[in-house]
């Protein structure tokens, strides 16, 4: 049976940093617990928006964002948890802030770099991360506004679901992505693009793709663009046949490709996005300080579903380089970071100190936890994980100084940093639906929404201030 809370006759305060399906599905695990106390949680972001990787790290044509996006919604409107966004951890509070006001705390801050490539000329004008790119088509707030979109060739590295994102964002044309929420500015960069290509390379074979037959299937939805498949890149090992027959995945995933190859794409579209199996990165070639191209080495099956180099190298004519090999954790203030696996460094949750002893009531969920792996729907199962060791360990936490929840708003007013609540949230979502609204009036295709970009509106929005005249 649990045993009561010692913390005064009062609720547990948990403050959870990150508002992210990590962060939210953590909260929501530990409202619906069996317990004989109650809990108090500020889930807080640095965005002026819930959300995170839904609202800005998945490619704006995913029909599946909305089901997320409506699941997370009712955990955040039933009340039970409060919304503190647009304050950053480290910058407007503390961790000794945090221990002050909260008996324990759950860091979802999730995986926002890019792995490096490390090989030469990753440092390049032309060469990008993924993640970034991702940043800017869905309107996240703190990049530039432009991207240079001038490029005619481009290649995307990268086997898994982002790296099919981003190549298929790059190669649509941008008016087939106004029915989704992308901002105008997003929209007009890409309806200025010159790109006629898009390579795609993965080190594996089709068999060992990462890619799931939703974001596969969705490439050849893409209006005046052929998918280019080179048959010499078809190679199945033991491994790659074994994997076809037990994983009906990769069944499909095979099939299709194969069906691609036999029914020959080529209608003669204006763009074509080519799909390289087989072929590990080698050097991005630059002049004067550009990328110009991508060598790339050509990889062998050895049966087990590895590979090996084979020596025979090609080169391929692009200005623009992508690496969308994964995702890397970003360090977090005042805790530990594992700078080789990009986590903090955790046991099932429990933080570690620099001895690896178990930090009292500090905890980590989601990538950051575990890095960046999986699908989003994993991250339930890293938070009942540190739900349940949060529930463990309740009777030893050191109760808060400061615990009651007015404590908070005081300090945040008290250091004159605005926030957002989820009603601003909400008011900030009706006036993106009204924005699509307008859009869809003016034409020509129907539009949900139209994002907001820059913070300072969205956080003029969500507090209700009215915009200057003039």
């Amino acid at each position: 049976m649990p045993v009561p809370s010692p913390l005064e006759n009062r609720p547990l305060r948990v403050a959870i940093i990150g508002a992210g399906p990590a962060g939210v599905y953590a909260a929501d695990i530990l409202t619906k617990a069996e317990r004989e106390f109650e809990v108090s949680i500020d889930l807080f972001d640095q965005h002026p928006a819930p959300y995170g990787l839904i609202r800005y790290g998945v490619a704006p044509d995913h029909p599946r964002i909305k089901g997320i996006v409506k699941a997370l919604h009712k955990v955040l409107d039933r009340g039970d948890i409060r919304f503190i966004g647009d304050v950053t951890y480290g910058r407007d509070l503390l961790l000794s802030d945090i221990r002050d006001l909260y008996d324990a705390v759950i860091f979802a801050t999730g995986a926002n770099d890019d792995a490096a490539l490390n090989i030469p000329g990753e440092e390049l004008e032309g060469s990008f991360g993924a993640s970034d790119v991702v940043s800017w088509y869905d309107g996240h707030p703190d990049v530039p506004r432009t991207w240079p979109l001038n490029a005619k060739e481009i290649a995307v590295i990268g086997n898994g679901n982002v790296a099919l994102d981003v190549a298929r964002v790059l190669s649509k044309h941008a008016d087939d992505l106004l029915v989704t929420e992308i901002p105008d500015n997003v929209y007009q960069g890409l309806k200025s693009s010159p790109v006629t290509d898009v390579h795609v390379f993965g080190r594996r074979g089709p068999a060992q793709i990462k890619f799931t037959p939703l974001e596969l299937r969705e490439l050849s939805h893409s209006k005046d663009v052929d998918i280019v498949l080179y048959p010499e890149d078809f190679e199945f090992d033991a491994a790659s046949d074994e994997a076809i027959k037990s994983n009906n995945q990769v069944k499909t995933m095979v099939n299709t490709l194969t069906n691609w190859i036999v029914e020959e794409q080529d209608t003669g579209a204006s763009r074509r996005l080519h799909l390289h199996f087989l072929q590990s990165p080698v050097e991005i070639l630059g002049e004067d300080g550009k990328v110009v191209g991508l060598r790339m080495e050509r990889q062998e099956l050895q049966g087990d579903a590895s590979v090996k180099g084979t020596g025979e190298m090609v080169d391929y004519p692009v200005q623009a380089v992508y690496r969308a090999i994964g995702y890397f954790g970003t360090e977090v203030p005042e805790l530990g970071f594992d700078a080789k696996r990009g986590v903090i460094p955790n046991q099932g949750g429990r933080v570690l100190d620099a001895d690896g002893a178990v930090v009292p009531g500090v905890y980590t969920t989601g990538w950051i936890k575990r890095g960046p792996v999986g699908l989003i729907g994993h991250t339930k199962g890293d938070a009942l994980e540190t739900i349940g060791h949060l529930l463990d360990d309740h009777a030893s936490l050191k109760p808060a100084t400061q615990p009651s929840e007015d404590a908070l708003i005081q300090l945040l007013n008290e250091r004159g940093i605005e926030f957002t609540t989820w009603e601003g949230w909400q008011a900030l979502d009706a006036h993106e639906r009204e924005l699509g609204a307008a859009a869809t009036e003016a034409g020509p295709v129907a539009r949900e929404r139209v994002k907001v970009v820059p913070r300072e509106d969205m956080v003029r929005i969500a507090l209700g201030v009215q915009a200057p005249v003039g």
